[in-house]
Parts: structure tokens; C-alpha cells; sequence
């Protein structure tokens, strides 16, 4: 364990507001002397998890046998994260050129939009699950797609889906050789940066407003120099995403705070954008590709899943613990979804693992502000220290909300 590192301490000094709130009745006057009650409603901080589920729910035409299933269980992800990721993967977005899924994604959003989601979309651009029809064009034509693609998911879904993962997995791009793509092709020739540059031009045109990533799976000194030769170019990007798939095992607090240190030092905000640990078997360490590890079932155990919970405390705790953590995205909310790994915070039969609970004692129990009354001082008064969020003040049948947006002291005022 690193030496004189307290996760609670740095939570609380990062993640929390002390508040002197003045509450006013509606003509100005001071609330002297009464009893109200201050709620929280919703974090700051994205905690995430995939969201592909909510294609079916949201859409009565596709997979309409998954729907009972998922409406039951979905309940328990609707009740923990407040940050989405929805597929737009090419090649399943839109397998036959020009007949994208659009209405299904919209439809999907909408559905996440209406019960308090904010939405990424995942990815704009990358070299796996492309568009297989992309190896009938020229390079030219390719980018030309590519960059058409961009701007239209980008316009379609404003307003829905303002953050992307613009281009995925750009450290392995150029030399991907598992099979043909288009994109490994269009960037062996206009090169990494190149490629980073024509598609954030792309998704920043589209949306100025929408905060753009780049993502990838490879944490070391290739990435941040791939960073630091974008941000030279002059590239912007609004947040950088770490994956963190532990499927041969957690990383640990140490590890963990050196990516954190390695990465944080560009200023931008770090989103961990995929975050697994398994609740079975380890995969073997010298596999170097996690798709390698073929397996025709990967159970979770009893002995797994406490492990399993435990890391995966930890590791929200170290991350939450760190200023330039913004987004935590669990991937996969159920058993087996990827490469069969147990790796979900629900069994593959939909019932709940230690993991879920551990999780949801921390997101909304530890770093919650339960609710609370308070009476307010002859000048209407009140203090308190809550993790930054919206909140809502009550009395009697007044109410009204408000937000804990900075760190460290601050003075608010409402009205009721």
C-alpha cells in the first residue's frame, strides 16, 4: 500500500463543499428559525456502465424475448449510475451502407434521457467492428465515410448524446493484424495524429458543445506520447479515456495512482471509460491480446466474488479519491458479456453479486447525502458539507434545488 495515501481524506477534500446556505423566503426576507430539509438528488460525478440493454428495452421490434428478463433486472442499474454508454459500433450501426440504426439509438436515448442519463456514445471511429463495406474504397474514399459518419451521428443524436468516444484504440491502429480493416488502412497512411485530427475536426464541427475523448486500452508511454503529439498538432481533446479491463487481475492502489500521475499531468480530464475485474478464474498473464483467451465457459465463484467486491471498492475509492477523475464506467452489467469473462455486477442469471451491493453501498451510501433537517439560524442560516451534486431544500410544501458545483467552501442562496 502506498505510504500516506487516505482515500477518505482525499474524497472528502475533492469530492465534497462546505456550504453556508442563506435561505430566503420568497420576499427576500430570511427563513429565520425554521425546520427544513436539504436532500440530494444526483452526483456530479458520472458513474457510468454500458448501457446496450436499453436498446432492447427501449425498442419493442429487437430481442423482444430479452425485454421480461431485462425490465426486472434493469431496475438495479436504473437505481446506481447516472452515466450511460450507448453502441454505436460501425459495423453493427450500420452493417449495410446507408441504412444506419438510427431510430433504434434514438430511441434508446431518449428512453435513458427521460430517466436522468447523461449518454456517451461509443465509438465515432475504430479499427475493430468496422464497417466491413469500407474494404471496397479507396484510402480517399474511406476518410471521406469515415468523416460523413462522424458528422451525421454526431448532428443526429444533439442534445441525446453529447459526449463521444471519437476514435478508439489509436496506440495499435497502425499495426492491428488480426484482419483486414479500412481503419487500420487509412491510418498506415495519414498516420495516428493524422487520423485523430480528422475525426475530432469532424465531431467538433458537428457539435462545438459535446465533450470529445480519445480512448484506449494501452496505458503505456506510447499513449501519452500519442497525446502529447496530438495536443502539439494543436488537437483538443475535452477528456482523455483509460481503459482498465483487470481481467488478469486488479491492478492495485500503486499501479492504479501511477496511471492516474502519468496521465493527470496533461491537465485534461481522465474518464475510465471500461472497467472490469472478474469474479473467476484469472486470465493467464502471458496473454498479451484479452480476445486471445478463448474459453467455452468462465464461471463466476463464491471465493471470486468477494474478491471481486472488495477490489472493486478499492478501486472506486482510489479513482474518486483523485481530482482529475471525472467518469467511472463499469463494462458490463451482467455475467459473460465480453469474452464470457464474470466480470458483471449481476450474475449471468440476472441475480445480484457482492459486487453490485459494494458498489452501491459506496455511489449511494457512503458518498450520498442522506436527508437531512436542519433549522436555519434568526438569519436563515444553515451549513453543511455534501458531495457536490443537485440537491433539494424543503419546507412545508415549499421546495426548490440547487447545485454543489465547487469544491471546498462555498455560499449559496436559495429561495422558498
Amino acid at each position: 500500500m502506498v505510504q500516506n495515501y487516505n482515500s477518505d481524506e482525499l474524497i472528502k477534500k475533492h469530492r465534497t463543499a462546505n456550504v453556508e446556505l442563506t435561505v430566503l423566503k420568497k420576499d427576500n426576507t430570511p427563513l429565520a428559525n425554521q425546520e427544513i430539509t436539504i436532500e440530494q438528488l444526483e452526483h456530479k460525478f458520472l458513474f457510468g456502465c454500458t448501457g446496450h440493454q436499453a436498446v432492447i428495452l427501449a425498442n419493442d421490434d429487437f430481442m423482444p424475448e430479452e425485454k421480461p428478463k431485462l425490465e426486472k433486472s434493469s431496475q438495479k442499474w436504473l437505481e446506481l449510475f447516472n452515466f450511460v454508454t450507448l453502441p454505436f459500433y460501425w459495423g453493427r450501426f450500420e452493417p449495410e451502407r446507408g441504412k444506419p440504426r438510427t431510430k433504434q439509438l434514438l430511441n434508446a436515448a431518449h428512453w435513458l434521457q427521460k430517466r436522468g442519463f447523461k449518454i456517451k456514445g461509443h465509438p465515432l471511429c475504430w479499427h475493430t467492428v468496422t464497417a466491413p463495406w469500407l474494404l471496397e474504397m479507396s484510402n480517399a474514399d474511406i476518410l471521406k465515410a469515415q468523416i460523413g459518419r462522424i458528422k451525421r451521428e454526431v448532428t443526429d443524436f444533439k442534445g441525446l448524446v453529447d459526449t463521444w468516444d471519437v476514435i478508439n484504440e489509436v496506440v495499435i491502429m497502425p499495426v492491428f493484424d488480426k484482419y483486414d480493416n479500412g481503419i487500420t488502412r487509412l491510418c498506415k497512411e495519414i498516420g495516428q495524429v493524422g487520423i485523430v485530427r480528422a475525426t475530432f475536426e469532424a465531431a467538433r464541427k458537428a457539435n462545438p458543445k459535446a465533450t470529445l475523448l480519445i480512448n484506449d486500452f494501452n496505458i503505456s508511454p506510447a499513449y501519452e506520447k500519442l497525446i502529447e503529439d496530438c495536443i502539439k498538432d494543436g488537437i483538443k481533446f475535452d477528456a482523455i479515456g483509460i481503459q482498465s479491463h483487470m481481467h488478469q487481475g486488479y491492478w492495485g492502489v500503486e499501479k492504479t495512482l501511477d496511471v492516474l500521475k502519468r496521465f493527470s499531468r496533461f491537465g485534461i480530464p481522465l474518464h475510465f471509460t471500461e472497467s472490469t475485474i472478474v469474479s473467476g478464474k484469472i486470465m493467464p498473464k502471458h496473454i498479451v491480446d484479452l480476445n486471445d483467451h478463448k474459453v467455452d465457459e468462465w464461471p463466476s465463484t463464491p471465493e471470486g466474488e468477494k474478491r471481486q467486491a472488495q477490489e472493486i471498492a478499492t478501486h472506486y475509492k482510489t479513482l474518486f479519491s483523485h481530482p482529475a477523475v471525472e467518469a467511472i464506467t463499469w463494462w458490463g452489467l451482467f455475467d459473460g458479456g465480453w469474452l464470457k469473462a464474470p466480470a458483471g455486477l449481476l450474475r449471468a442469471d440476472h441475480s445480484v453479486k457482492p459486487s453490485y451491493n459494494a458498489l452501491y453501498e459506496l455511489i449511494k451510501g457512503k458518498w450520498w447525502f442522506a436527508p437531512k433537517k436542519i433549522v436555519t439560524d434568526n438569519k436563515g442560516q444553515i451549513t453543511f458539507n455534501g458531495f457536490l451534486g443537485k440537491y433539494k431544500a424543503s419546507w412545508k410544501d415549499e421546495k426548490t434545488t440547487f447545485v454543489l458545483a465547487k469544491k471546498g467552501n462555498d455560499k449559496l442562496e436559495v429561495r422558498l
